[in-house]
């Protein structure tokens, strides 16, 4: 049974407000300074087409424009969020663009708006032709009650009896309204067994989850009946929002549970039983936004397979084919992780290695070379950099094996055991066809490394079997190693195949994978954080604030 129609539709990590600035534009007007306007647009991912998002008010006869209208965006750390800023001289008669009123551009995404030094950013702005437009500056604050965490808990009288030996065994589903008139499932409680008259523990939920930032949005309660088979019978629901709720901090408040097919039918039907909140309480806790702006860095490491299970790169049936007209699996989930995460890390180097090949010279087996060839220093700059050492290694090195996951892990987790104090979190990304031959030592590995400051994606290309990945993958069972249980869940696993979209549009199969193997990231890091106490130091003070610069003659 599908619990009240619920769309999967991912909340946003926070909402962020862009305040804009300009410095030093072109002068179009003859007889003033130009009257400057900035339009946002946004990219859909689908189609990849610019839409315009918003604009800022035009400010009257300057080159140094500070703009009061903010631009708020939903956030998805795990999503490529690419912004257009176009720069306009609006004539105020008029209001009309026109092209020669253009007075330049910037493209940039906003994980690299909130990943500069104290989440503020200056670009050039470029586009019109041998003249120089002039700077666009940038600056992204969260907006606070994106941060808030609601606490609360509820316990019910006389639901109705929905058991024919027994009373019911009640749990309650919530679910927050979507503009569109939809329902999104946000959270469950537990089941309190045969009780018609359940306490339910108290439990924590994020406001946003729960309005997504609008107070006055409804939020649905349905009770259940848990079933073993799953076919959890309906006892009622009723509807409250954040704001009727967050009344309760100083009373009960009372629900009634109504089932409409029985209001229907029964002229003398009350209702199925009542819900009370017992407690209510709001707080605000530390964001990934927070850390980000207090200067945590995201150190991104890849390692990829080269066993000779992935085939003779010369062959197009090979995983690791260099076709000219596309990329390989492994190229495109590289490139699809990657290019998100460069935005968080300030010097863009990036360690490289690969694993299980023999290399020349003299032919020896290595499970983590580095992939530029050069022991004393594995950085590779941008992912560009990255790639193009992989396409070099796969033309010198022979295919071999076996398939070693720990010494990577190991070689990532002495980076992250040296750094402790939150200012470096480390995210390996291991590409694999597939079978796992050191299980025990990953498993290991894994449990050592689940107390630093780390996070493992693996993703699985190819067409094998991944069962051996699925239990690394902590979600629904703890990796454990000689009785010890990892401290935190960090690895995600993925099979690549489940993302490839069936049109063979490349850029919306590199979407879909790097929505889903970095959507718990930012989770993985606040856990980290939050078990260390360690806190976000507050943002670098602005070095680069935006000064108005001196008027031109």
């Amino acid at each position: 049974m599908s619990l009240g129609g619920a769309t999967e539709r991912s909340v946003p990590a926070t909402k962020i407000e862009i305040t804009v600035s300009c410095r030093n534009l072109l002068d179009l007007d003859t007889f003033s300074k130009s009257d400057p306007m900035v339009v946002l647009y946004t990219q859909t991912r689908a189609s990849q087409e610019w839409r315009e998002f918003g604009r800022t008010e035009v400010i009257d006869n300057t080159l140094n424009p500070d703009f009061v209208r903010k631009f708020v965006l939903d956030y998805f750390f795990e999503e490529k969020q690419n912004l257009r800023f176009d720069v306009y001289n609006v004539d105020s008669k008029t209001n009309i663009s026109k092209p020669q009123d253009f007075l330049g551009q910037a493209f940039l995404a906003l994980g690299e708006v909130i990943g500069g030094q104290g989440s503020r950013v200056e670009r050039p702005l470029t586009g019109v032709p041998g003249k120089k437009c002039g700077t666009i500056l940038l600056t992204a604050e969260e907006l606070s009650n994106c941060r808030d965490i609601a606490t609360m808990q509820l316990c019910a009288n006389k639901l109705d009896k929905k058991d024919f030996f027994g009373k019911s065994d009640p749990f309650l589903v919530f679910y927050r309204s979507n503009e569109d008139g939809t329902f999104t499932i946000c959270h469950k409680t537990e089941v309190v067994k045969n009780t018609l008259n359940p306490v339910w523990q108290p439990f924590s939920i994020p406001v946003r989850a729960l309005c997504n930032g609008d107070y006055d949005r409804t939020v649905k309660i349905d009770v259940y009946d848990w079933d073993r088979d799953g076919s959890h019978d309906f006892i009622g629901e009723f509807t409250t929002s954040y704001r009727e709720l967050s009344k309760a901090q100083n009373q009960f408040t009372v629900y009634e549970v109504l089932n409409p097919r029985k209001k229907c039918k029964k002229k003398k039907y009350v209702n199925s039983g009542t819900v009370t909140l017992l407690s209510f309480s709001v707080d605000s806790e530390f964001t990934f936004v927070d850390y980000i702006k207090g200067g945590t860095q995201l150190n991104f490491t890849v390692a990829i397979d080269f066993t000779a299970s992935n085939g003779n790169p010369l062959q197009p049936t090979s995983l690791h084919y260099m076709s000219p007209y596309q990329l390989s699996a492994y190229a495109m989930a590289l490139k699809a992780v990657g290019e998100i995460i460069q935005d968080y890390d300030s010097d863009k180097l990036f360690p490289a290695y690969g694993f299980g090949a023999k290399l020349p010279p003299e032919g020896r087996i290595s499970h983590q070379f580095p992939l530029n060839n050069n022991d004393e220093d594995p950085n590779c700059a941008g992912i560009e950099g990255v790639l193009e050492s992989y396409f070099q290694s796969l033309r010198t090195v022979q295919l071999y094996g076996p398939t070693y996951f720990a010494p990577v892990i190991n070689q990532v987790a002495r980076a992250a055991a040296k750094i402790s104090d939150g200012s470096q979190y480390y995210v390996l990304l291991i590409i694999t066809d597939g079978v796992i031959s050191d299980m025990t030592q990953t498993k290991e590995a894994i449990v050592s490394a689940s107390s630093l400051p780390m996070s493992i994606i693996i993703v699985g290309v190819g067409p094998a079997m991944f069962e051996a990945m699925e239990e690394l993958d902590g979600d629904d069972v703890r990796v454990s190693s000689r009785g010890r249980y990892a401290e935190r869940d960090i690895v995600q696993f993925v099979p690549f195949r489940d993302y490839v979209d069936r049109s063979g549009n490349q850029v919306l199969s590199m979407a879909r994978l790097a929505k889903d193997v970095l959507a718990e990231i930012p989770e993985q890091l606040l856990s980290y954080m939050r078990t260390r106490d360690i806190q976000p130091r507050p943002p670098p003070p602005a070095n680069s604030s935006p000064t108005p610069a001196p008027e031109q003659p």
